[in-house]
């Protein structure tokens, strides 16, 4: 009797530490929205009707977090038939990983859990990039919003940088269930102060984080929107990032680890390219700017 009852006992620690190790790597899909109309009108901008209907509608992007004990990456997917089963996830559905090009739009976001590092890759000029940097919570306000000037297409001189937003985060005591995790929440308010047609005027945007510490690694589906935890949701107006699903399964080292062969750019570096960039574009345009002397410039990232 003691025996079987040892064998038994045996083989309920074999299945559990079984399923312990299972649950520390997985997959977790996300659903992001995107409504430039209502981006802008909560930025403070007054679209007229007439431009507002040339607007490109709300649009629907999926994204992939991947994780094993150690490290993370975050990209966009795009489903594609796979017979061998998306390498054990079953299902019969596979996971084609898309890096898109140009100047901040997607991009392959990794993971360190020790460190809470970061490490962004994304083409630029025909070339891949990586840009080393932390999970954090941007002074620059909510990723996502519009920023405006209203400068003279005239005018020639340099462009002064737009005041820091303030920014105040409250810790709320409102959770809900996501994907059976239990969320909190955490609003970032951003007050940015503007020009609209000669007349100052404050603008509040906030963001709504709902974050989870049950699975035990920092993450954010928006690198710079994160105060702690692993973020399964973020609600801001005109955007948004939800988790859909999540499946445990191996998961390689080779799918959380950035490539080796992108080349070191720095955040500085980075902004003088783009800032460059820009100023190319605004002086090939009719009238050196955009919409007869406002500027219009959205924020990075997977949102």
């Amino acid at each position: 009797m003691k025996k079987i009852f040892f064998a038994l006992f045996g083989v309920f620690a074999m299945v559990s530490v079984a399923n312990a190790q299972k649950k520390t790597s997985g997959a977790i899909q996300f659903e992001n929205i995107i409504d430039p109309a209502a981006m802008a009108a909560a930025s403070g901008m007054q679209i007229p009707d007439q431009m507002k209907a040339r607007m490109p509608s709300s649009s629907k992007s999926n994204f992939e977090l991947l994780f094993t004990a150690t490290n993370a990456s975050y990209m966009p997917v795009e489903d594609v038939e796979d017979s061998n089963g998306a390498g054990g996830g079953g299902g019969g559905i596979g996971r084609m990983m898309m890096r898109f090009g140009g100047g901040g739009g997607n991009r392959e976001y990794y993971y360190t859990f020790a460190d809470k590092g970061l490490t962004e890759v994304f083409d630029l000029n025909d070339t891949t990039y990586y840009m080393p940097s932390k999970l954090k919570l941007s002074t620059s306000g909510p990723i996502g919003s519009m920023t405006m000037g209203n400068r003279n297409p005239s005018d020639t001189t340099k462009a002064k940088p737009a005041p820091a937003p303030t920014i105040e985060i409250v810790k709320t005591d409102s959770t809900k269930q996501i994907l059976g995790f239990t969320c909190h929440q955490v609003i970032v308010k951003s007050t940015r102060a503007i020009k609209l047609l000669d007349m100052d005027k404050n603008v509040v945007e906030e963001t709504k984080i709902w974050y989870t510490k049950d699975l035990g690694f920092d993450f954010s589906p928006n690198p710079n929107m994160w105060t702690e935890g692993a973020v399964l949701a973020i609600e801001g107006r005109g955007n948004s990032s939800i988790a859909k699903s999540i499946e445990y399964r191996n998961v390689s080292a080779k799918d959380v680890t950035a490539p080796k062969k992108a080349k070191l750019i720095t955040a500085e570096e980075y902004k003088t390219k783009m800032d460059n960039m820009m100023k190319r574009f605004r002086n090939n345009r009719p009238g050196g700017n955009f919409g007869g002397g406002r500027t219009v410039v959205t924020g990075g990232g997977p949102f």
